[in-house]
């Protein structure tokens, strides 16, 4: 093997590595094709349901010939589709041969990415019409661990999270209406990131629960996660369930300091995996190393919620989804998904109703959390288990896999599964974030952060982690603004800020450049900060964060001579922040040598 060939041989798929390789003329993607062709040549652990052939793969590669690989934000990056999501010209059939369509277009989310330079490498294999967290239910055989083929993948994704595991492809889709997007995340040392409802176009998917589905991303590092989710999350009008990516609020992704809920030890299953345990008590500490501030919370409500999912009428939008085609076949779909599916019968729409009004109720109660904690730490699923056991015990069993992640979609939280670390046995374990709605940004960045510090290997690759690549961020809702008089901590109007769900991000120093006049007037007694050419000073300020759509009603409420202006910070940075028209200086009290309000105040 010539040593060009030995190098590809054990190329890195994660996006960084491969955007650096074409960016230096290093590789093409007919290379990075013609290498996963030969990845692919075999399928031992039963992830296909259809690889494209080599002819189609190639044309897709043929097609960014002549193409700036800066110009695409995917340029020649590989990926798996669940064979639930549509890719034009290839059968999709849901784990099911006699349900089976071809699309004659793509998935709305798939076709993006194709835009964007991925190149889809074929559909994979899931639990039969997604209805399972375990993998092992499809005609086309259980999907072996990448770790220990005696074990479960996790699914229903299966396919997806053990083609990115085996160094396959770069990326997959998956979906998510349980946990199917998280749990084979954490059985093949993946990240896998299950959206805000609504982010991800659900046009060209076969549903399972069309109200609680979401398109999920399995990533190898939840930096490729976030640029992935940055591609494929836009507004699809012809999705009735779609909705607008707002901006997120404040990023504990990136902060210094955060608040992280964690449940009480009597309230987290192992299942008697005792291993799993010890990880899970590895990863509270790293995330408090991180700047985590942990917070005790009752996970009762959480747990209750889930039980909904399927002991509830929700079920019953499984039987929706494919009822003329289950009602033709009855005898089609697998056992157990017969008796799911077939069960969801017996619930009538006054049950829908009623149950409507419990979850309704129960989100109310859960949503408290958020005013206590910024996100919420636990594991993502307590246990795996042999294939064997699974086949002996299939809906129990099951059930335990949803323990942490059949809430998720019901309460409209978006979630970040991220590895932590290993079993002595040598099958990973992981850990899901989740926050609430339109917090995907903060939750992979601090996943991001979480795998750095764990420094482990790339699923099942064998290959180190990648250093932090820089891509477009999903993006913030936030607006900072500097106060330097009565809306700092503890003062009259500080109550303007927190009441719109303000935080504070700093104490800082203004630029020597500015004086600082106490107004006449009050109460409440306020300051006014005018930039002078000479005969100014550094002046004591905060810097305050809130939500964008808060800031103009906050703006609104400031009175003249005050307004928001551009004000420049002793680190030579600027922000927003309170400014002065120079006229109010005339017969001002000049109070610049105190340094800043709070000083001016307690000297009087």
């Amino acid at each position: 093997m010539s040593k060009p060939e030995a190098a590809l041989h054990a190329q890195s798929l994660d996006i960084a590595s491969l955007q650096t390789a074409y960016r230096e003329g290093r590789l093409t993607p007919l290379d990075v094709v013609d290498e996963v062709l030969r990845r692919t040549a075999e399928d031992p652990n039963c992830v296909w349901i259809t690889r494209l052939s080599d002819d189609a793969i190639r044309r897709y590669a043929q097609a960014l010939a002549g193409r700036d690989p800066a110009s695409l934000p995917l340029y020649g990056i590989p990926f798996a589709i669940k064979d639930n999501i549509d890719l034009a010209g290839v059968p999709t059939t849901a784990a099911c041969r006699e349900f089976a369509y071809t699309p004659q277009a793509s998935a709305f989310v798939v076709q993006r990415l194709i835009e964007a330079g991925a190149i889809p490498i074929g559909k994979t294999n899931l639990d039969q019409f997604a209805t399972g967290l375990n993998g092992t239910r499809s005609p086309w055989g259980a999907c072996r661990n990448a770790f220990n083929p005696d074990y479960i993948s996790g699914g229903s994704s299966s396919g997806s999270a053990v083609a990115v595991a085996k160094g396959y492809v770069s990326f997959a889709l998956g979906t998510d209406t349980a946990g199917s997007g998280r749990v084979p995340a954490a059985f093949n040392n993946l990240v896998g990131h299950k959206p805000t409802l609504g982010w991800l176009s659900t046009t060209g998917v076969v549903p399972a629960c069309r109200s609680l589905d979401t398109v999920s991303v399995f990533a190898l590092t939840a930096d490729d996660a976030e640029a992935v989710t940055g591609v494929a999350a836009a507004f699809d009008a012809d999705d009735c369930f779609a909705r607008e990516p707002e901006g997120h609020g404040f990023d504990f992704g990136s902060a210094s300091r955060f608040r992280v809920g964690v449940p009480p030890s009597e309230q987290l299953a192992f299942f008697g995996n005792d291993e799993a345990r010890r990880l899970f008590g590895e990863a509270i500490a790293r995330i408090e190393s991180l700047g985590g501030e942990v917070v005790e919370v009752d996970l009762q409500s959480f747990i209750d919620t889930a039980k909904l999912l399927y002991d509830g009428p929700w079920v019953a939008e499984r039987y929706a989804a494919i009822r003329e085609f289950f009602d033709a076949n009855p005898a089609v779909p697998l056992p157990v998904i017969r008796e799911i599916i077939g069960g969801a019968r017996r619930w009538s729409a006054a049950d829908a109703y009623t149950f409507g009004y419990r979850l309704k109720a129960a989100k109310r109660q859960c949503d408290a959390i958020w005013e206590r904690i910024d996100c919420v730490l636990t594991p993502t699923a307590g246990t795996i288990y042999t294939i064997a056991e699974m086949l002996a015990d299939p809906i129990r069993l099951n059930a335990n896999l949803g323990t942490y992640t059949n809430f998720m979609n019901l309460l409209d939280y978006a979630a970040t599964a991220v590895p932590v670390g290993f079993q002595s046995d040598g099958l990973p374990f992981g850990v899901t974030l989740f926050s609430c709605a339109h917090q995907d940004g903060p939750l992979l960045r601090l996943a991001a952060r979480m795998q750095r510090a764990l420094g482990a290997q790339l699923g099942a690759t064998g290959l180190p982690m990648p250093g932090a690549f820089e891509n477009p961020l999903l993006p913030s809702g936030q607006v900072r603004v500097a106060v330097c008089g009565a809306h700092m901590s503890g003062l009259p109007l500080n109550t303007q800020l927190t009441s719109r769900a303000a935080r504070l991000v700093a104490d800082v120093m203004s630029a020597p450049e500015y004086r600082l006049v106490a107004l006449p007037g009050g109460p409440p007694f306020r300051p006014g900060m005018i930039r002078v050419g000479e005969g100014g000073g550094s002046v004591q300020m905060e810097v305050w964060e809130m939500p964008a759509r808060e800031f103009g009603s906050f703006v609104a409420g400031i009175p003249a001579p005050l307004g928001i202006g551009v004000v420049k910070l002793a680190d030579g940075s600027s922000v927003q922040g309170f400014v002065c028209e120079a006229f109010a200086a005339d017969g001002a009290e000049d109070i610049t040598g105190y340094g800043g309000w709070r000083a001016y105040l307690a000297a009087r």
